[in-house]
């Protein structure tokens, strides 16, 4: 995106925080359906600067002032600006092992600024800046993990050198698997081994989820509306997911990548409920005994309030509750052709067998690309 169009987005982020108690009651009418229930068809832009656990520096605060709502979006603008410097065409390669960039950078500075969009400013919900999506817990953060889920995370990472996955998931650019033998099983052995994400099975940051979140990028999500099916179609590798309404749950043997949601009307407000997750869910923190109850409410005619409680006794000691804003949008929502230009799946397993035999002794020049 250009500098100045940054300039006008910032600048009209900061404007629309000083004139919002203004806009509350401009609420208009909301559409319904022939049956009368809100009609929720229409694509939504969920891009947000909140984040989903509440920073620990507020603690029970839920709410933004607007001048603390300006800064973030402020501080955001000037973030990009800094990004879209032109960058210098004689400058090194990066360091070997990366340049310690983390998040979804991977440590070897994988995305720039142009790829990101996270949105302009905070959300607001019935005119109030938040301060996290979380609301419940008070502190808007996690609730403990059970002792099973701790136990658990401890055996998976305590193998160290020898372990299928490294502590925290970290990648230094050696075969390490291989220090429990030269031909030790390793994470990169096949790539149905490799995340869901990274197979174009399902999108990152529980896009799709349940519970259906903002992520770095490619946050449209449009709404189908009928009067016995609901369809949720997610604009990062084309999920969609479908909502039966006033139906019973499948059998429990019937798993499903994003589980199997049904739906029902309390007053002008859509309850789906979600279970029958496989073991990974696309909310990858919680389990296949996870239940997510999900609420799609109409603030006014331009933006769908969108709540959901997280059950899960093996993984957390408590529910939890979330909400966010999910404004209308004018844009469409387009292809994601994911397996299309997946050539970073490719990249990692013939990476991995570069590594296998530098750390063998081999010859790395001549390694055949394996996927071939």
């Amino acid at each position: 995106m250009h500098t100045d169009k940054r300039i006008r987005l910032g600048l009209l982020a900061c404007t629309s925080l000083l004139l919002a108690p203004l806009a509350i009651a401009q609420d208009g009418d909301i559409p319904r359906t022939p049956s009368g229930h809100p009609d929720l068809s229409g694509t939504y832009d969920v891009s947000t600067l909140t984040p989903m656990q509440r920073p620990e520096q507020f603690g029970d605060k839920r709410v933004l002032t607007n001048d603390e709502a300006a800064v973030i979006a402020a501080e955001r603008l000037q973030f990009h600006l800094d990004d879209d410097q032109v960058s210098d065409p004689n400058r090194t390669a990066p360091p070997q092992g990366g340049d310690g960039s983390t998040g979804a950078y991977g440590n070897v500075g994988g995305y720039n600024a142009f790829f990101i969009d996270d949105g302009t400013d905070a959300f607001q919900i019935d005119g109030q800046w938040r301060t996290s999506i979380l609301i419940d817990p008070p502190n808007g953060r996690y609730p403990p993990a059970t002792d099973e889920r701790r136990a658990a995370l401890r055996a998976r990472f305590s193998e160290g050198e020898t372990s299928i996955r490294r502590e925290g998931g970290q990648n230094d650019g050696t075969a390490y698997w291989l220090n429990a033998g030269v031909d030790a099983a390793g994470p990169y052995d096949n790539m149905e081994q490799r995340g869901l994400a990274e197979r174009c099975l399902i999108g990152f940051s529980s896009t799709a989820g349940p519970p259906m979140l903002p992520a770095l990028y490619n946050n449209h999500k449009r709404i189908v509306q009928s009067e016995d099916t609901v369809l949720i179609h997610v604009e990062m590798v084309h999920e969609a997911r479908i909502v039966r309404m006033n139906a019973e749950h499948d059998p429990d043997n019937i798993r499903k990548w994003l589980g199997d949601s049904i739906g029902w009307w309390e007053g002008d407000t859509l309850v789906v409920e979600t279970t029958n997750f496989r073991d990974i869910p696309a909310f990858s923190q919680g389990s296949r005994d996870m239940k997510v109850t999900e609420r799609f409410r109409m603030e006014s005619a331009d933006k769908l309030i969108y709540g959901f409680t997280i059950e899960d006794p093996t993984t957390w000691t408590a529910p939890f509750t979330g909400e966010y804003a999910w404004p209308r949008s004018p844009n469409k929502v387009f292809e994601y052709a994911c397996h299309e230009a997946n050539y970073a799946l490719e990249g990692i397993m013939k990476g991995a067998r570069l590594l296998e035999a530098e750390f063998r002794g081999e010859d790395t020049g001549g390694v055949a690309n394996p996927t071939r």
